[in-house]
């Protein structure tokens, strides 16, 4: 029979539609002003931590709703803003440089909904509020690092291949890589060998007797910008998840620029010393031949360096680098078999061959772990942002008993807090190329919650004035309509809150008016079609089955060159013009699920597989 539907098929849309509205009700509870404490270097947060910032909250008579310890970060939730603001005085005031207090905004989902994974729809810096910074990749300090790279791979192929050499110098002002020899024949073993292994290499003449310069191609240095643009790109984002910022936005921008939305932080000096307080670290191998005293006097030995351990002892090691932060992919703290702290490292290949090579003849020497931070100081620079301070300490020095490889451990850490910063530090990892903060601003949470509170009331009386026109217009099939578009809004906003990568922005709320307009016009369509049909002199169960059939088309046709612009304009568009894309690809697919097979179902149960001689449309 016409306009009858299988039990099944009413079950499947209503299990879609409980779906969406369970994750959509977490919309529904307003986000609490929050202070996130976390440990820097130095610092650690424990339950006595904990404890004593909830006591010094109640004797500053702050009514804190919660202050809970998750993860290694204590999340204070407040009743007001003003409430929160007191909050991070004293806060900053009691605990001192060791930990960083970010203002931020905390979901206040009930734990059944938390428990699903259901979690409120990630909203932008536009309507949420929080801090945007535009920076710049130092594209020449990263080529000035490959250049001394190249000198210390240079190095040791040379030594490897038995070649001897004079010196191997990195001239970053001229960008090459001075090589000289002892002989001719030296100076063509040397070139041949290197170009073996790099045929990318550029040699040219150099200025002195058997010598040349290395250079790289220029396709080499697109790959080296790029690289580290992408490398700088995933180091912030990593910095700032491994701080707890919640949701934050990290995109590239042109070929030398990055973007930076931490949506909810209020604070921008803070905001500056997550991106900025980067740490890595450097291997090298003690001297333990050289005159410690001499270098103490001034005398530094040539090929070595006095470094300091975290307790003042001096500590002389070579020059020679033999691994760098930047071949660490993993680093996790434990306890070794004595129950003392240590930090376990995970290298990359090329890392882990290159400290494979770097220990095969130093079993029995001591290795020193050299932490290096950099951090902003009080000096500006020209543009007024702080200038980064380099600072660099012996974590530890231990004897190698066996040749390294890619998994490793760094022993001799104070606390099992020290090591966990430590890990949480190498796992966000050190920029591979300084950056520049160009443009800076600071959106409110007040602007934020005036932009929530318009972008609603547009889509409110959108849908009402929608409403209306369809009840007066199509009576009871109007009514069929109206309920699909209320069902479409709550698919919108349940998939929105489903996707992880999905955020809420305010043009993402012209979508969402757009697609009201564009769901309904579906509906219009299909309604026109029936009283088409009905005119023609068809039964009211065949108008009813061809003006759905016929109509769908049609919808299908439009709906697709929609949704190819919003493709678009997701691939090549940023920040809000991808906000916009979003919601209006998702609302152009639950519309035609809603008005298509949604109405349908309506329609079939009310008025389909019945003797009725007209219909209210």
């Amino acid at each position: 029979m016409l306009n009858k539907n299988p039990l099944w098929r009413y079950m499947l849309v209503i299990g879609v539609l409980l779906l969406a509205l369970v994750y959509a009700l977490p919309n529904l509870y307003p986000e609490d002003p929050a202070l996130s404490i976390s440990a820097t270097r130095g610092g650690e947060v424990t339950e006595q931590v904990r404890a004593e910032i909830e006591r010094n909250f109640d004797q500053a008579g702050i009514s804190a709703k919660s202050v809970v310890l998750n993860q290694g970060q204590v999340l204070a939730r407040f009743n007001t803003s003003e409430d929160q603001l007191q909050a991070r005085e004293i806060a900053a005031e009691k605990l001192g440089d060791n930990y960083v207090t970010a203002l931020n905004l905390a979901p206040a989902t009930p734990a059944w909904l938390n428990a699903i994974g259901a979690s409120p729809m990630k909203l932008g810096l536009d309507l949420r509020g929080g801090v945007h910074f535009l920076m710049a990749v130092d594209m020449k300090a990263a080529i000035d690092k490959n250049l001394q790279d190249m000198e210390q791979t240079f190095r040791a192929d040379l030594r490897e291949d038995k070649i001897r050499y004079r010196n191997v110098q990195a001239d970053v002002a001229n960008g090459h890589v001075k090589l000289t020899m002892r002989s001719a024949e030296d100076l063509a073993a040397a070139e041949a060998a290197l170009k073996k292994r790099d045929r990318e290499l550029v040699f040219s003449a150099g200025a002195d007797e058997f010598s040349a310069n290395i250079s790289i191609s220029e396709i080499r240095l697109k790959e080296i910008q790029e690289y580290a643009l992408e490398q700088n790109i995933t180091i912030i984002r990593n910095r700032v998840n491994e701080i707890g910022v919640s949701e934050p936005i990290v995109q590239r921008q042109g070929a030398d620029r990055i973007v930076v939305q931490l949506p909810g932080v209020q604070d921008t000096a803070k905001a500056k010393e997550i991106l900025g307080a980067t740490a890595t670290l450097e291997f090298r191998l003690v001297d333990t031949d050289a005159d410690l005293g001499s270098a103490l006097e001034g005398r530094v030995p040539p090929g070595t360096e006095l470094f300091y351990s975290r307790d003042g002892r001096p500590v002389l090691l070579e020059k020679r680098i033999m691994l760098t932060g930047e071949h660490i992919t993993g680093a996790s703290s434990s306890f070794d078999e004595y129950s003392r702290p240590q930090v376990s490292i995970k290298l990359d290949a090329k890392g882990g061959n290159m400290l494979s090579a770097a220990t095969r003849d130093a079993i029995g020497r001591r290795m020193a772990s050299v932490f290096i931070e950099y951090k902003p100081s009080d000096e500006l620079d020209e543009q007024g942002n702080p200038i980064l301070v380099k600072s660099q300490e012996v974590i530890n020095d231990a004897t190698i008993q066996a040749r390294l490889g890619r998994d490793f451990r760094i022993t001799g850490i104070d606390s099992p807090g020290e090591a966990q910063n430590l890990s949480t530090l190498l796992r966000a990892g050190a920029l591979l190329a300084p950056i520049q903060i160009v443009e800076e601003r600071t959106i409110g949470p007040s602007l934020g919650k005036e932009n929530i509170e318009l972008g609603t009331t547009a889509i409110l009386w959108g849908m009402v004035a929608v409403l209306i026109f369809m009840i007066i217009y199509y009576k009871a099939f109007g009514l069929v309509a109206n309920v699909a578009l209320v069902a479409n809004l709550v698919l919108i906003v349940g998939v929105m809150s489903m996707i992880p990568g999905a955020t809420l922005t305010l043009p993402g709320m012209a979508g969402i008016v757009l697609t009201v307009g564009m769901a309904v016009d579906a509906n219009v369509l299909i309604f026109e079609r029936i009283r088409e049909e009905l005119a023609d002199g068809r039964s009211v169960q065949q108008a009813i089955h061809h003006g759905y059939d016929r109509a769908f088309a049609t919808i299908t046709d439009s709906n697709i060159t929609t949704l190819l612009v919003a493709l678009i304009l997701f691939g090549i568009g940023t920040g809000p013009v991808k906000g916009f894309a979003i919601t209006l690809a998702i609302g152009i697919l639950t519309s035609i699920f809603t008005a298509v097979v949604g109405t349908r179902l309506l329609v079939n149960l009310f008025w389909g597989g019945r003797r009725v001689q007209s219909l209210p449309i």
